[in-house]
């Protein structure tokens, strides 16, 4: 009986012991993880699994021991990537700064590059979502997806870049110093020394003791650059934007501007290559060397991506002296700071390749800038320019005046010989070129102003967009006188490319100049328009200011400007020459003598009324053979 009581005492204090225990675990249990303890713990279970894992497959060593290993399996990771460059294979990125007055540019020691130009007295347009303007400063070479850097192939066979390494820099004064460690006193250095009051960097790559390092004693200089939007008309900009070279015994050259295009020179040895925008370029000059194997590349992008243009460079750079000495510009695109390197760097400014180049480089640009020395506003200084340009062809104009009034001198005899010959206007062309023949009157003696004055206009209309002098520069209500004026923004597009808004300077370059051409017509005798070709030529003139507002409509505001003021100063010389200057009594009774005088033979009037007779002959011709066919 006892011993069944000291059993079931037992079990009663086995069982609340039990209870007890649990109790206690309940109560002194830590609250539920949360959502985020819960992660953190599943990710420290994870890491010591891993960690048991590797332990398993990799006994720790003695102690002391582990850190050794660690850093000996990190710098055997970095030989296997960068071999002799491994001690440069990490670090931390840093930024240095060099400025003057005009230029703050930053460097990144990570491939010891530049990382970003910074242009003080710049600015880039840009527009919001309402279509306002907005100024930011410029910059250029700012994009994080660019990259610079030397490829450089190792004695092993092993190619590491640049871009890739983590350079320590130096900097004294405007001098800075990027030193990229191959051990053993071996290293690669590149230095920056940015020249007061200028954007020119006198450049320096080469290093110590790198013929035991590199393969072949050459850097493969390879340059990726996504071109920032800057200008207003962003379409224009970017078919004004390319990837141009020199080389030493050529002209200057580019890739194609207005689609993709490679370039690729081979060993033909180039001087200078640049990135080119509108109005801005950042250019390597070779000073001590010449590059070779040079790769040019452009790739255009749409309206609506976020960059303007990608532009791609390679080269490859001889280390022959130990050191390749280079200079950068980075900067605008100012015709005689870049005229000074002496290389024709200044061709990358897109006045134009042919003759017309030629005079915006060496007339029109002189004329300008001498203007400017005296006047301080640019629209100001087309207007003087004009006025100078107009004055200069003032006898030509004149003699179109004096065309003119002969003609208009010989209308009564036009009229004759029209009733004369009714409907038969090949009668009445040769009659009416007889007539000039005999009184020695050119009725084409009004279009020789307008051809001498075509050249000009062809070169201003690669001048204006192109000269930076015009950027930003406003007047009246035009903003950018390298771009389009508007007065209207509009909710749609214009046909042929003519944008969304209105040019006031366009539209009064139209109106004035179907009213010159009306006043002109007026002057001349209708009867001279009665051939096919000729009633073209007056349907054209016509036409073509139509037609031109379209193209002009998007153009700098510069040249529709100096186009209105040169139709405004046409009017007035001609309605002055022709009021003031021409005496009519003094033409009829010249015309007269004309007559009188022995007429010269084989001259263009002779030539033209035979060609006119033999033209009038085989129509007769085949008029006679379709009347014998009926």
């Amino acid at each position: 009986m006892e011993d069944k009581q000291s059993q079931l005492s037992t079990i009663i204090g086995m069982g609340l012991i039990f209870l007890l225990v649990f109790l206690w675990i309940q109560y002194s249990a830590p609250p539920p993880p949360t959502q985020e303890q819960t992660a953190q713990q599943s990710s420290q279970t994870a890491e010591q699994s891993q960690n048991q894992q590797t332990a398993t497959n990799n006994p720790p060593p003695a102690t002391g021991q582990t850190a050794a290993s660690g850093d000996s399996l990190r710098n055997a990771a970095l030989a296997g990537q960068f071999g002799a460059f491994a001690p440069a294979g990490s670090g931390q990125e840093q930024f240095e700064v060099l400025e003057n007055d005009l230029v703050r540019i930053t460097f990144s020691s990570k491939g010891g590059r530049i990382k970003e130009v910074f242009l003080k007295n710049f600015e880039k347009i840009s527009t919001d979502t309402a279509g306002n303007e907005l100024k930011n400063p410029a910059r250029l070479l700012e994009d994080d997806k660019n990259r610079f850097g030397y490829e450089m192939t190792l004695a092993s066979g092993q190619k590491v870049n640049t871009a890739d390494l983590y350079f320590t820099p130096t900097k004294n004064g405007s001098t800075i110093s990027f030193r990229a460690d191959a051990g053993e006193g071996r290293y690669l250095e590149q230095t920056y020394s940015l020249a007061p009051d200028n954007y020119k960097i006198d450049y320096q790559v080469g290093g110590n003791g790198l013929n035991n390092v590199l393969g072949q004693n050459t850097l493969r200089l390879q340059w990726t650059n996504y071109l920032d939007k800057l200008e207003k008309n962003q379409q224009y900009e970017r078919t004004m934007s390319s990837v141009y070279f020199k080389t030493t015994d050529e002209s200057a050259d580019y890739c194609d501007c207005r689609s993709n295009d490679t370039k690729s020179l081979g060993e033909k040895p180039v001087k200078w290559f640049s990135h080119s925008s509108q109005f801005f370029n950042t250019s390597f000059v070779a000073n001590n060397f010449t590059f070779r194997e040079f790769t040019g590349e452009t790739q255009m992008f749409t309206d609506a991506e976020p960059d303007l243009k990608l532009l791609k460079t390679s080269a490859v750079v001889p280390l022959d002296n130990g050191m390749a000495n280079m200079t950068i510009y980075t900067g605008p695109n100012e015709f005689d700071r870049l005229r000074a390197f002496g290389v024709n760097l200044e061709d990358i400014i897109p006045f134009g390749s042919s003759i017309f180049g030629s005079i915006n480089r060496w007339v029109i640009h002189p004329m300008f800038e001498f203007l400017a020395r005296f006047i301080s506003n640019q629209g100001i200084v087309i207007l003087m320019l004009t006025l100078l340009v107009k004055l200069l062809l003032y006898p030509l104009t004149y003699r179109m005046v004096l065309s003119q009034s002969k003609m208009a001198a010989l209308k009564p005899r036009i009229e004759a010989l029209k009733k004369k010959h009714g409907d038969d206007q090949q009668a009445m062309s040769v009659e009416t070129m007889k007539l000039y023949s005999e009184y020695r009157v050119n009725p084409l003696g009004g279009c020789l102003p307008i051809l001498l004055q075509m050249p000009i206009w062809f070169a201003l209309y690669r001048f204006f967009p192109a000269a930076i002098e015009f950027r930003h520069e406003s007047f009246l209500w035009a903003t950018d006188l390298s771009s389009y004026d508007s007065i209207v923004n509009l909710p749609f597009h214009l046909p042929f490319g003519a944008g969304a808004h209105i040019s006031l300077f366009t539209l009064i370059w139209v109106v004035t100049t179907l009213w010159y051409t009306w006043y002109s017509m007026k002057q001349m005798d209708a009867s001279a328009m009665q051939n096919d070709q000729m009633k073209i030529m007056k349907y054209m003139q016509y036409f073509m200011p139509v037609m031109f507002m379209f193209f002009f409509n998007s153009f700098a505001s510069g040249l529709t400007l100096y186009l209105c003021f040169s139709n405004i100063l046409n009017i007035g010389q001609t309605v002055v020459t022709k009021q003031f200057l021409i005496d009519n009594e003094k033409i009829t009774a010249e015309l007269e003598a004309n007559k009188n005088k022995p007429k010269k033979t084989g001259g263009w009037r002779d030539r033209f009324e035979q060609a006119m007779k033999e033209q009038q002959r085989l129509q007769a011709e085949k008029a006679k053979q379709q009347t014998k066919k009926k």
